[in-house]
């Protein structure tokens, strides 16, 4: 599949790993509004949470500005829904009734990939886990040798990557590798209510939000959610990004 390409634009959001938190996603969108942008990017898992029908309604609104890259937890929706992956989680079946059918279509849309000409910075290319596989775990720590293979076949020097939900801008292989951090679940040594994005052009700036987490809390407990005590424990009480990284890199991918 060809990827698309988008710009030249000045400045892009990126929002990453929204998860279905909607307090969260708001107050991002609310900053993203203050500082303006041209466009905002979604490098996917955008509805895989406590509330995925509200945060999908929420982003269409959002029109032509917005921009989307499917992530693992995104297909996972589409596969649910169209029998073609097994159900084999009690949260499975729930997250598909939380979709309406046209949810459903929308996020079968999304590409693995797509390029953006952002002034200062050129072509940047922005997926979820990695350029060639969705569920590829992209660190700070990640190797010079694993980032030049999976970056091969990308011309652009700057890769934005999603999926593990933590934030970092680093120079490896010679590229820059870039991942906004999560808005819905981040990973993070930072205070509870912190939500984690990127502004783009004409450099790359690493950005936190405040939310009011109990909020987000109080929501997810009354969504019916069946990982809903996880996902709070996760808001309050997040691994740490070491702990994160340490366990991405043994694993490599992670669906």
């Amino acid at each position: 599949m060809t990827t698309a390409r988008l710009g030249p634009v000045s400045r892009v959001a990126v929002l990453a790993d929204v998860h279905g938190n909607v307090p969260a996603l708001l107050a991002v969108l609310d900053e993203v509004a203050a500082v303006g942008v041209d466009l905002i990017v979604f490098p996917g898992d955008l509805s895989w949470g406590p509330e995925p029908q509200t945060t999908v309604d929420l982003v269409q609104e959002l029109g032509r500005r917005a921009v989307f890259v499917r992530g693992n937890a995104d297909r996972a929706v589409v596969e649910l829904a169209r029998g073609e992956r097994e159900h084999t989680r009690p949260r499975d079946p729930w997250m598909v009734r939380q979709h309406t059918p046209e949810a459903v279509e929308f996020l079968a849309t999304f590409p693995l990939s797509v390029v953006v000409e952002v002034a200062g910075l050129g072509e940047v290319l922005f997926c979820h886990g990695s350029p060639r596989d969705d569920t590829e775990c992209v660190t700070p720590r990640t190797s010079e040798e694993r980032f030049a293979e999976l970056s091969r076949d990308v011309a652009a020097q700057v890769i934005v990557t999603g999926h593990t939900h933590v934030q970092f801008d680093r120079q490896v292989a010679g590229r820059r590798s870039v991942n906004p951090g999560s808005v819905g679940l981040p990973y993070h040594l930072g205070a509870p209510g912190t939500a984690y994005w990127a502004l783009l052009g004409p450099d790359v700036e690493l950005r936190e939000t405040r939310y009011d987490v109990q909020e987000a809390v109080d929501r997810c407990r009354t969504t019916g959610d069946p990982s809903g005590d996880t996902i709070v424990r996760y808001l309050l009480t997040p691994p740490t990004p070491d702990e994160v990284v340490a366990d991405a890199e043994a694993r490599v991918f992670a669906d």
